[in-house]
């Protein structure tokens, strides 16, 4: 019997504290998400999974030629989807070398590095001051 081989494509994205590893491979445009559908993982949140999306649109690809799969952890959804749409933009410029310019001028290769702020002792927040009191 011959043996079918598939080609992956793997990436790694990252934003706030989540990391998506993403696998890409030609296929029939499921994307899956811990094991689960986007649609399920992402309870059919439209904005999300519009987002997932978006490098295909951009590349005016059909979403439709390639299933993807991500593992994901840490964070909350928005930043969970952010990373998986940098490691689909990331798999498929390294599938493809010309595809990079026009993800890069996209927006969609460069990682957001905007992280929560430690919080200081001594007061409330990361910068929120103790309340002033007069007397």
């Amino acid at each position: 019997m011959a043996e079918k081989s598939t080609h992956y494509h793997y990436a790694l994205g990252r934003r706030k504290s989540s990391t998506a590893r993403v696998r890409l491979q030609n296929g029939k445009g499921s994307i899956v998400v811990n094991g689960k559908p986007a649609e399920e993982y992402f309870s059919g949140s439209k904005a999300i999974l519009n987002e997932l999306v978006r490098p295909f649109a951009v590349l005016e690809l059909e979403a439709g030629k390639y299933d993807v799969s991500a593992v994901v952890s840490g964070g909350g959804h928005a930043g969970q989807a952010d990373a998986i749409r940098l490691g689909i933009a990331k798999a498929l410029a390294i599938m493809n070398e010309d595809l990079k310019g026009t993800l890069r001028r996209a927006e969609l290769l460069g990682r957001d590095p905007r992280e929560k702020e430690r919080k200081k002792f001594g007061l409330k927040g990361a910068r929120k001051q103790r309340q002033f009191t007069k007397r």
